[in-house]
This record gives structure tokens, sequence and C-alpha cells, in this order.
């Protein structure tokens, strides 16, 4: 009978229980709140349960409840626990309790008094609206793709060469934000309290957007796309530009005019060289072809062709015009007899793709280097290696030998510019300052100063025995991939923007020599 009785009251008590988390639920929901805090009915409803689970189990006994198999007195009577009575009625009491605040809080005089909801949302005054400034204008920026190499580029070092064509680069151009069109005008108040509850907005003040940026010069012979390579001729009166358009043109300094394309490549064309007596030109470019070219008319005189060995990345020819030595996507660096048009040498040193090159001054070694940072002195005579370094944590550009052939200058993507002595292969010298890959380097006639171009957008001037910086000129164009320096002593830059810059040795703004064509 006593284990009926409990089991009768462990249900209502979980009946309760049950109840009370119900009316939680709900209150924590988009329902009316309860008069009581929420966490009232979560104790109670616990609490209940857990006392229905108490007695279901009859661990909370009033006496001990006998069994019938065993005697009642004497020896052998059941030892049964001494019971638990008041625990038993404080946990009766509990569910007890929630039931009467279940139905007072349903019943109760006080909810009458309790507020509608939707009345009191519709008396409260509406909230101030937060005005916001129109976001900036948002510029695109134009930014070069990598080019293709016949390997993948190293992990540490993704190679930061000019887009390859077809690239068309976007000038930098702001896009204004969408205006925001004022606040209508406040109705006139109708009463003091009316005011008092619904303010006016005040109205919204737009900022001015910026001025567009000035319109990039344009000439219709221009380059199509960007220019990666330039060459001043011996005499200071014209340059060579290359473009990842494909095409080689020659350019008349003093007269400011285009005077022929001098050819066009199969693929982005890379190197334009001026040859020794200066009526010939060595071109080269991703189609895996050197051609030499007349000044003249812009004929074609041979093609040396590359074959298995890849599209050329860098060319230099020696002094005296007789040999040449390429770098190639494939890491081969081939020398070749420009007399007899053939090849001298192939030297598959570089594991990974030949970003620079340089001949010495008396035409016997040749420095090279990979898109791993990787640096080689060859021998272009014998057609061997003699030595191999780490130079850079990132790829080496722009290599140039200075006139005593025993020290050489490279650029890197580690945004650094050495000076080696080749005799100990030791770094003689840093110049820092870019923030971005240093691209292309050029050494002045008298050897002082060195001119560099980097990824950043800037060009700079060095002085070659202190390693201070000269002078910056930063366009504001973006990315400059070609450098080179004119017969008066100025610098000469072309880059993302397709233009050809001319800029002041000691510093100061530039002109455009020659602009790009129109989009």
């Amino acid at each position: 009978m006593k284990r009926s009785t409990d089991r009768l009251l462990a249900l209502a008590m979980l009946i309760v229980g049950i109840a009370c988390l119900a009316k939680l639920y709900l209150a924590l929901g988009d329902r009316p709140a309860p008069t009581a805090r929420p966490e009232i009915f979560g104790a109670a409803g616990v609490l209940s349960i857990l006392s229905g689970l108490l007695f279901l189990a009859g661990l909370l006994p009033a006496t001990p409840w006998h069994d019938p198999s065993t005697p009642l007195f004497g020896r052998d009577a059941e030892i049964a626990p001494a019971g638990r009575p008041k625990l038993r009625r404080i946990a009766f009491a509990l569910p007890l309790l929630a039931s009467i605040a279940i139905v007072a809080d349903q019943v109760g005089p006080w909810r009458a008094s309790q507020p509608e909801p939707a009345k009191a949302v519709a008396s409260a005054p509406p909230a101030p609206v937060e005005l916001k400034p129109a976001p900036e204008p948002i510029a695109k920026p134009a930014a070069p793709a990598p080019l293709q190499a016949a390997k993948p580029a190293p992990p540490a070092e993704p190679a930061p060469v000019p887009p390859v064509q077809p690239l068309q680069p976007a000038p930098t151009a702001a896009v204004p934000a969408e205006p925001v069109p004022p606040p209508a005008p406040a109705q006139p108040a109708q009463s003091t309290q009316q005011t008092a509850l619904a303010p006016a907005t005040p109205p919204q003040t737009l900022a001015p957007p910026p001025p567009a940026p000035p319109a990039q010069p344009t000439q219709a012979d221009g380059h199509r796309d960007a220019v990666v390579w330039l060459a001043v001729s011996a005499d200071g009166h014209e340059i060579m530009s290359a473009s990842t358009d494909r095409m080689i043109k020659l350019w008349d300094i003093d007269g400011k005019r285009l005077i022929r394309n001098l050819g066009e490549h199969k693929d982005m064309a890379r190197v334009g060289l001026f040859m020794p007596g200066g009526k010939t030109a060595l071109t080269a470019g991703d189609d895996g072809e050197i051609v030499l070219r007349q000044l003249a008319d812009g004929a074609v005189l041979h093609i040396f062709s590359s074959g298995a060995n890849g599209g050329v990345r860098d060319l230099a020819i020696s002094p005296d015009g007789k040999r040449a030595v390429s770098g190639h996507d494939t890491g081969s660096v081939v020398v070749w007899d420009l007399e007899k048009g053939q090849v001298l040498h192939v030297l598959p040193g570089h594991d990974w793709s030949v970003s620079s090159v340089a001949v010495s001054p008396d035409g016997t070694r040749a420095i090279s280097g990979s898109i791993d940072g990787e640096l080689k002195l060859w021998d272009i005579v014998a057609g061997k290696q003699l030595r191999s370094w780490h130079g850079h944590d990132r790829g080496a550009y722009g290599a140039v030998f200075l006139a005593d052939g025993r020290h050489a200058v490279t650029g890197s993507g580690d945004y650094t510019i050495k000076l080696w002595d080749l005799d100990s292969f030791k770094e003689v010298r840093r110049f820092d300052g870019h923030s971005g890959t240093v691209y292309a380097l050029a050494l002045s006639a008298d050897g002082k100063r060195l001119g560099s171009v980097s990824l950043d957008g800037t060009a700079r001037i060095w002085n070659m025995d202190t390693g201070d910086q000269i002078a910056e000129f930063d366009p504001g164009t973006g990315p400059i991939y070609s450098v080179a320096f004119a017969a008066d002593g100025t610098l000469i830059t072309g880059g993302i923007d397709r233009t050809i810059r001319d800029w002041p040795a000691t510093g100061g703004e530039g002109v455009v020599l020659f602009a790009g064509a129109p989009e």
C-alpha cells in the first residue's frame, strides 16, 4: 500500500514539474512574460521532477516498509532503514508550492494590472535613427597576375612577374558611393507632448565625393600593355621597349615620337637589346625565340630557337657582341654564338625558372638568378659552373655586373638589393628601402649610381659607394617593371600603366616621354 501511494505522489510531482518547465518555455518565448521570475519556474520544475523520481525509486520512505517474507520480531526480523520523514515532507512541499505559484500567476488579481504588450509598444517613443555617413569610395587597383612558368614556383616564392598577355591593365579608378538621399523634413509638432515623444530627425550632412584622379595621357601608337623592358642606345638618342602586348618598339628620345614597331613576338616580349655597332637588335620573348633584327626596318636577320629549353625570361650579350646568354623558364642557361648562329652550351643548373642573367664586362663569365633566390656564376667560354649560392630568400631579379667584373648587384623578391663580391661570394652592401619585389636594376654610365624599380610602384636612385638612397619617385600608377639610365643621367622607367617616364637625376617630378595606347 505504501509503495502504491508513493507512485501516485511521484506521478503528481512529475506532472507538476513538467508544467513548471512548460511555463518556463512559454515565458522565454514570444508569449507574455509571467508575473514571477522565470528562474522560479525552472527551479520548481527541476526539483519537482527530481522529487518525483526519488519517490518513484522509493528513496524517500516515511517509515520502514516490511517485506512479508520476513518476521516482524525476533532474532530473524528484517533490519530496515529508519526512513527520512523530514526530507520526504520537504520534497512533497516543493511541487505543492510550485502548483500554487502557477495557479496564482494565471488567475491572480495582479495579472490585470500588467499593461498589454501591444499598448506598451504603441505608447513608447520611436527609437532615434542613427545616421551613418556614406561609405568611402572603393578603389579598384590593377594587380598583375603571375607569369606561367614551366615548373611551379617554390612555396616561398610565387614569382612576382608582370602579367601574361592578354592583359588589360585597369587604371585605378574610384567608384563613387551611391548617394544617400536626405530624410524628409519632419511635420510640425501638433502639441508639446507629441514633440517630446517623437522629435524630428535632423537633416543628414553628406561629404562631397573626392575628386576623380586625373586621366593618364595616351597616344595611338603607344604600348597596349605593361612595359617590361627598356634599353637606351649607345648614342643616347633612341629607346627600345618590350611589352606584354608582344611588341618591340623603337622610340626617338629627342623628337619624342615612335620611330617604328621593330617586331612582334608570338608571346609576351621580354627583352630588346641594342647590338654593338648600333645597326641591329636582339629581342626575346616567352615564345622561346631570340630574334636578330635590323634597326632600320625591323627585318628579321636570324632566329635562334630555344626548343625544349622553353621561353626566354632574360637575355644578355657580351660587350663585343659575339656571345649571348639566355635564361629560360625550364631553369636552363644557354650560351649562344651569335656570329655562327648556334648554341655553344646548355647549362641546366637551376631547379627553377631563371629570372635574371648578366654577362661580365670581359665577356667570359655570366651570373644567373632563379625564382628560388639561388645565384650561379658561370664560365661561359668553357661552359661550366664556377659557384652556386643562395643569395636571396626569394627570387633574384635584375642582375648587373660592375665595371671591374668582380662585383655584381642583384634585386629580389625579399625587397632587398645586394652587392656581391664575386671572389669571396659574400655580401658587401645592402640597399634597403623598397617594400615590394625589386624587379629590375640599371647602372649609370659612370658606375656611381644604381637605378631600381619595384612592384611597390616606386623607382629609386642609390649611391653605389655608400648604399644611401639619392632619390625616390612614385608616379602612383602601380608596379614598375623596367628601368634604364638616359645619356643625360636621368632615370627612365616603364610599368603597368603602359607609359615610359623620365625622372630627374636628383629627384622631383617626372614627365611622360611616351604614353600608352588608349584602352
